[in-house]
């Protein structure tokens, strides 16, 4: 891992856990192990911090996966569930970079650029397993997903088990006709 990723991986550590204000320079380096002024070496501004950040949370949101052999409805439940157990730390910092780009245009478009590359990967899997609406489809199937994350992470309820994400999204595959 290089300086960069070993930086953003903090930063999104602790964006995590501290929310927006706790993301400083000084936070990173601690949360880094590195001596201080190592982020600002690398990110000299807080504006250039964020940026690293979004971009690493993007960076490791860009991984491809296959389209499911047979089991659709336990890939989308396994997305979401590693989401909400592994990749909480992630997903965490990925909503505080949703609230914070409604405030700063400037990190919208790299804020997005994460979500679109999910919608256009789940519109390929949905076309490849005969979606009649491969577009209109993966938004419905990806929206299901971030409001249950969401709902996991930021709700008063206990985190949904595997099983029952599984049913659920078997339910909403069957709504729009790949059940």
């Amino acid at each position: 891992m290089d300086r960069v990723e070993q930086i953003g991986d903090a930063a999104i550590e602790v964006l995590a856990a501290e929310g927006m204000r706790g993301l400083t320079h000084r936070a990173v380096d601690r949360a880094a192990g590195l001596p201080l002024g190592s982020t600002s070496y690398y990110a000299r501004t807080r504006a250039a911090l964020l940026e690293l950040t979004i971009r690493r949370i993007t960076t490791l949101d860009q991984v491809e996966a296959p389209i499911p052999a047979g089991g659709l409805a336990e890939a989308v439940a396994g997305y979401v569930h590693d989401a909400i157990t592994a990749g909480r730390t992630r997903m965490l910092a990925r909503y505080e970079f949703a609230l914070e780009s409604t405030r700063r245009p400037e990190l919208r478009a790299a804020y997005d650029e994460g979500g679109l590359h999910i919608r256009r990967r789940a519109a390929e899997v949905l076309a490849a397993l005969g979606s009649a609406d491969p577009g209109r489809h993966a938004t419905l199937v990806v929206d299901w997903m971030d409001g249950t994350i969401f709902g996991a992470l930021a709700g008063a309820s206990e985190p949904p088990s595997f099983e029952s994400l599984v049913t659920s999204a078997r339910e909403v595959l069957a709504g729009i006709g790949l059940g």
